[in-house]
């Protein structure tokens, strides 16, 4: 994968996107076990690079805001902006920006986002997912209108969160689930698999980021997390994964020290602010 893949970043989520990101995500979860209003910024840099990309550069930022309830669905406003320098001295802006919301209970998905190189727009994607019996029905305005029917057993990226935190509190050291983020043209589709670590408990291994200012975080467990992205239609044989976040996150969803791999480079994501919202609750 070269460089410019970092552009292809979806709201996870990273998840970070979803997950952050795209496609991952950092939402806090109160004690009644609903998400929590929030606000995050990551700060980027190149963590590792291998191969002919050893001498390449990057920095940027990722805001993560997020709002909204079960019964109102969640709202995620996602930007990352990165500069990846390739040692050569080429340099490409990336401006990633993403507006999702998911239904409370994962049968509607609605998804939005423009990327942006060197500040002229390459891509648009709008369209949103909703849950049949038998299917999932993505319909999309943008980059063309299109219908496309997928599988009922795929997973929005909310719900992957809330999965991945009740498999965790469970025990459960890996998960597999396809997962739908609205990322690329629309219709991709990833297999991921997580990976869950042995629990961090409250007290141990203090972070040094935005999380250590946080008297909620202090008390918590946490636990060191990689979720792994596959092409759909890969079938056989050992596969790569097309890029993985791994990332610690806490008992309340809230997630630092993030990483992410795309096999010759590998991006570090640090915590640098962490703002709680009021948050109206579900009637």
């Amino acid at each position: 994968m070269t460089t410019l893949s970092l552009l292809r970043i979806s709201s996870p989520i990273l998840a970070v996107a979803a997950l952050i990101g795209g496609p991952w995500s950092a939402a806090a979860l109160t004690p009644a076990g609903e998400f929590a209003a929030h606000r995050a910024v990551y700060e980027l840099k190149l963590a590792h690079a291998r191969g002919k990309n050893g001498s390449m550069t990057a920095r940027g930022r990722i805001l993560y805001d997020f709002t909204g309830s079960r019964c109102e669905g969640y709202q995620l406003e996602f930007r990352l902006v990165s500069e990846l320098d390739n040692g050569e001295g080429k340099v490409r802006l990336s401006d990633l920006r993403s507006n999702t919301w998911e239904d409370g209970q994962a049968k509607s998905y609605r998804f939005n986002s423009q990327n942006y190189l060197d500040q002229t727009l390459v891509d648009t994607v709008d369209g949103r997912a909703e849950r049949g019996p038998g299917a999932i029905t993505v319909t999309l305005t943008k980059p063309k209108a299109k219908t496309v029917d997928l599988d009922a057993t795929i997973v929005f990226p909310t719900e992957h969160v809330r999965r991945i935190i009740d498999a965790a509190r469970a025990g459960k050291s890996i998960l597999e689930f396809p997962v739908y983020d609205g990322s690329e043209t629309g219709e991709k589709v990833f297999n991921t698999l997580t990976v869950i670590g042995r629990e961090i408990g409250p007290g141990e291994r203090p972070p040094t980021d935005a999380a250590s200012g946080n008297a909620e975080l202090a008390a918590m467990k946490r636990w060191p997390v990689t979720v792994s992205y596959f092409e759909k239609s890969a079938k056989g044989g050992e596969q790569i994964p097309v890029y993985s976040i791994s990332f610690e996150l806490y008992e309340n969803g809230i997630s630092r020290a993030l990483l992410l791999d795309y096999n010759d480079f590998a991006i570090s994501g640090e915590l640098k602010t962490l703002d709680m919202k009021d948050m109206k609750p579900c009637p």
